[in-house]
């Protein structure tokens, strides 16, 4: 696929590379010459120089032929204009990135999508989605679902008490012969492993787990986690993020949500009636203690300053609280995040990469889930009539290395994924995926 994204930072330069590695021929324009020369040697990225809102710019770029127009600026005005301009010049596609909420309704998306813009990609939205479901599965570090919850992805953090410590998956086959849940990858030392039969889990693992809603239960036992009713949080940073956290969890839960900024506390007071706003820098240890730190059920830090985030929760976590969530801007970070003790990271580039992979896949995908902490996708896709994966059982099928289906849906049920079981046209596989993979699953399963 031609896909020319345009942006100015972080979130732009991460995509343009992850789409690169799935064997896209992109295009990067960047109005800064600095941000291009991050892209470093990768010959698969073509850079422009200038402004995506000029045309000429545009035009050098080859919009005209692209099959996808990305606009991932900082600058949601930018990249409105940027999409309608691209549809308009010959773009197939286009996709922006916004901040404002509004943008998001069903009104205003028919108007955006009249002028050229296909698709409007809200991270905030997305991210305060994720930290939500996080608090309903308050065992797990990280959990996704797919298709409604009919197959969900658990990433469980293994401890002395987990009892799969030091047992094979063939030993946990044999003792429990109709598990409802499927072990798709295990992190370790900064490494990714897709297990087989003999491979065992260890302390300190990361257990990336696909699991039906009936194997929950057993699947936390095991993983010697207990889920557990939270009530009362602490939030952090009334910036978007936090303000449509607190949104949503106000009328079910008591939250106490600090803001440094003055004028952003009183607007906070003004819009969240049932969230106690107060004014303060979440950094004064002394202000938390005395604000009732102790006492809370979860510690959610979503500032735009990574170092407070990770700060913040540590301190939280050393007073007994038992969930905390960091925002982790910095991707480089995460993996340490992860191992000093914080339970769950979230990061707004993977999240958009997450929507935006959904759309430049050759075959017919419906959820993308791109993981924090390790470099791959949990994918959803759907066997087309004649693919290659509806033509021989599991485990028959030549998989691409660094890949592995976990579960199946067919005609809503949800299946774990066995070696007998054979995928037939419109079955929904969910796929956990390394980059190098990802290219050739799309082969299998389109036409």
């Amino acid at each position: 696929m031609n896909i020319v994204i345009a942006g100015d930072g972080e979130v732009g330069l991460h995509l343009a590379q992850l789409l690169a590695d799935e064997h896209h021929n992109i295009t990067f324009i960047d109005p800064n010459e600095e941000n291009l020369n991050l892209i470093g040697n990768h010959t698969d990225i073509m850079p422009v120089v200038g402004s995506s809102i000029s045309v000429d710019v545009l035009e050098e770029a080859g919009v005209k032929g692209a099959d996808l127009l990305i606009a991932v600026l900082h600058d949601e005005a930018i990249n409105l204009l940027t999409a309608i301009l691209g549809k308009k010049i010959g773009a197939k596609r286009t996709i922006a990135r916004i901040s404002n909420v509004e943008f998001m309704s069903e009104k205003n998306r028919a108007i955006f999508e009249e002028k050229g813009v296909d698709i409007l990609i809200n991270p905030e939205q997305v991210v305060s989605n994720e930290v939500v479901q996080l608090l309903k599965q308050t065992a797990a570090t990280e959990i996704f679902e797919f298709s409604g919850g009919k197959l969900q992805l658990f990433l469980i953090k293994l401890d002395k008490y987990a009892l799969v410590v030091n047992k094979t998956l063939t030993q946990l086959a044999t003792d429990y012969p109709n598990l409802d849940f499927r072990a798709v990858a295990i992190h370790r030392n900064g490494k990714t492993i897709i297990p087989t039969g003999n491979d065992s889990f260890q302390e300190n693992d990361l257990a990336y787990v696909i699991t039906k809603p009936g194997g929950v239960k057993l699947l936390l036992e095991l993983g010697g986690k207990q889920n557990f009713d939270i009530k009362d949080i602490m939030l952090i940073g009334g910036g978007r993020i936090g303000r449509t956290t607190a949104n949503k969890l106000q009328e079910k839960m008591n939250i106490k949500l600090f803001e440094n900024d003055n004028k952003r506390a009183i607007s906070l007071t003004n819009d969240l009636e049932n969230t106690l706003i107060i004014k303060g820098d979440a950094r004064d240890m002394d202000l938390l203690e005395s604000e009732g730190i102790r006492e809370m059920d979860a510690f959610i830090a979503v500032t735009n300053h990574t170092e407070t985030n990770i700060l913040t929760c540590l301190h939280a976590k050393s007073l007994g609280v038992k969930k905390t969530i960091a925002l982790v801007e910095n991707i480089e970070y995460i993996d340490i995040a992860q191992n000093i003790g914080i339970d769950t990271i979230i990061n707004k580039k993977l999240t958009t990469a997450s929507v935006i992979n959904l759309h430049t896949m050759e075959a017919k995908v419906t959820t993308v889930k791109c993981l924090s902490g390790i470099n791959a996708d949990v994918i959803e896709l759907v066997a087309m009539p004649k693919s290659a994966v509806t033509k021989r059982p599991l485990k028959k099928l030549s998989m691409p290395k660094g890949s592995i289906i976990g579960g199946i849906i067919r005609d809503d049920e949800s299946h774990i994924a066995v070696g007998d079981f054979q995928l037939q046209a419109g079955d929904k596989a969910v796929v956990f995926a390394l980059p190098e993979a990802i290219h050739k699953i799309n082969k299998l399963f389109k036409h």
